[in-house]
């Protein structure tokens, strides 16, 4: 048997799969929205905590190059977090 990945009970998550697919697609597509929201709202607070004072340019931009490579950070926003000190 595979290892489980996850704490969540078996039944719990057969549950929350079949709650899942009774959902609409336009369902679905809001609640992936809120979830990349809630993501987006804790990565921002982890930089901040990392970073106080930081602006909110600055933080936005920390959270990019966690998915943009550096040189397109450079060439597009003229930010190297190379040298963004702190």
């Amino acid at each position: 048997m595979p290892r489980r990945l996850t704490d969540t009970d078996p039944a719990i998550d057969t549950r929350r799969i079949e709650g899942l697919r009774r959902m609409s697609p336009a369902q679905r597509l809001a609640l992936a929205s809120a979830w990349t929201h809630d993501v987006r709202q804790l990565t921002l607070a982890g930089i901040r905590s990392r970073h106080p004072g930081i602006s909110q340019r600055e933080a936005m931009l920390r959270m990019a190059a966690m998915t943009v490579d550096r040189a397109t950070l450079v060439r597009a926003f003229g930010w190297n977090p190379e040298h963004a000190g702190r």
